[in-house]
């Protein structure tokens, strides 16, 4: 059994026209000898009847407590309905199809409800279907723990769903459908002319998930890469063959640049002028049970500089005020990472990044690198101009 998953988000299953393009792609894969399975996402966006923001402020709107578990249940609706929905479109197109939500699928999930972990799956269900010679179509973004709670999987829970199916069944093929034509050097919005790159290695796709490229979910691109599931990342509305993900060789010194926005940096000193390395693990330390997330961290007998989301800024101040420390905090960042496999064997690449922006009077407040990537820290009014200037500069 030949078997393909193809997965759509919210705007390729929003209304009857979106639909119709999807069913078009998935009868195409069904009529080249595929075994399809189909994952979706809620239909729609923020303001829609069934999408997840929608039933997010339906529940906020009742004005009483809501806990995790019963937020969840109602938040799995949104992709059962676009699934039994997209199964109605294909039976009316004429190919049996079945409805499953993520349990019936078979994905169990640890108990973290709101950004459940998938810690299983049993692919018997989707495979006896298929083999009855059904399009399954399963709810995306959802799962069920081993006693049989509903859970979802977190922000971006659809993509993960595709995944680890794929991986499940042995797919040949996960494909992504979105409403882009794949994933692109460059946020378009900033550079329009921005190129849509045909080939990506796990890796690369790995680290420009997490640098803030929305294309595909972090937590899915990261599955596939253990378990080199091939990934593309297409559009629903046109035939661009769009972007193949897997175990490639870079051919470029930068493959993209990708960013972050509502960032805020957070410089901690001694009054005494030295910080102990205590001082550093307590400061860390407080941070960490407060559940605040830091990146671009910096130690150094001066001082600690790191980057923590605007949002929790002020809060960030508040815990670490103390007699001992002075606490600097600047809201209003970004954070540019260019992300290439081929930087690794060719020198001089940070030297060209800082020249390139001094050059243009961008301010670099922080840099942090690894093997395959450079983070530069900028004031989010510059990021756009820091973006264009570094586009240009290596050719992207």
């Amino acid at each position: 059994m030949r078997i393909i998953v193809q997965k759509f988000g919210g705007t390729s299953v929003a209304n009857p026209e979106s639909r119709e393009k999807a069913v078009a792609k998935i009868i195409k894969a069904k009529n080249e000898g595929f075994s399809v399975v189909v994952v979706v996402s809620a239909m729609g966006r923020n303001g829609d009847p069934y999408a997840t923001d929608t039933l997010i402020n339906l529940a906020k709107s009742i004005g009483a407590p809501l806990d995790f578990r019963d937020l969840d249940l109602l938040l799995s609706c949104g992709e059962i309905i676009a699934a039994v929905v997209m199964a109605q479109a294909l039976e009316k197109a004429g190919y049996p199809a079945i409805a499953l939500s993520g349990g019936q699928a078979g994905i169990v999930t640890d108990q973290n409800f709101g950004e459940a972990k998938i810690i299983g799956i049993n692919p018997e269900n989707v495979l006896k279907r298929l083999g009855e010679g059904k399009i399954v179509v399963v709810a995306g973004f959802q799962g069920v723990t081993a006693s049989g709670e509903i859970t979802t999987l977190g922000r971006g829970g659809s993509d993960t769903t595709a995944t680890a199916l794929g991986s499940a069944l042995k797919a040949e093929l996960v494909e992504i459908y979105t409403d882009v034509e794949g994933v692109m050097a460059v946020d378009p919005r900033i550079i329009p002319e921005a190129k849509i790159l045909r080939e990506l290695t796990y890796q690369e796709i790995c680290e420009m998930a997490n640098h803030g490229a929305k294309v595909v979910h972090p937590r899915a691109v990261a599955i596939a890469r253990d378990q080199k599931v091939p990934l593309k990342v297409r559009s629903t509305f046109t035939e661009d063959i769009g972007t193949l993900i897997g175990d490639g060789k870079p051919t470029r010194v930068i493959t993209g640049i990708a960013h972050q926005v509502k960032i805020g940096r957070v410089l901690v000193k001694a009054k005494n002028g030295q910080l102990t390395p205590e001082d550093s693990v307590k400061i860390f330390k407080v941070l960490a049970e407060a559940g605040i997330s830091v990146d671009m961290n910096s130690i150094s007998p001066g001082q600690v500089g790191f980057v923590v989301k605007q949002e929790v800024l002020d809060k960030v101040g508040e815990l670490l005020a103390s007699d001992d420390f002075l606490v600097e905090l600047l809201p209003g960042c970004a954070k540019i990472s260019l992300i290439g496999i081929g930087m690794q064997d060719v020198l001089g690449v940070m030297a060209r990044v800082v020249e390139t922006l001094h050059q243009h009077d961008i301010k670099l407040l922080h840099t942090v690198d690894s093997e395959i990537t450079i983070s530069c820290l900028v004031l989010e009014e510059q990021m756009e101009k820091a973006i264009k200037v570094l586009y240009n500069e290596f050719g992207l």
